[in-house]
């Protein structure tokens, strides 16, 4: 069996990883400039409007991230 047929399986695994990687170190960036802990908020406190801003932020940086790799 050739390799070639393999490659496009190998690349999309390979970007999938890249793009959840460079995802968790923009999340821990963010995590670091916020003076309160958003993970603690959203979970023990409830806190909806720092859940909403969270995941505005991880859309956005997904679509950065998925627009980087397309090309």
């Amino acid at each position: 069996m050739d390799l070639i047929h393999f490659q496009p399986i190998v690349n999309s695994i390979i970007f999938s990883l890249l793009g959840i990687v460079i995802l968790i170190v923009g999340y821990f960036i963010i995590e670091k400039l916020t003076p309160e802990n958003t993970w603690k908020e959203v979970t023990e406190k409830n806190n909806i409007a720092v859940a909403i801003v969270l995941a505005a932020f991880i859309i956005g940086i997904s679509m950065i991230i998925s627009a980087a790799i397309h090309g």
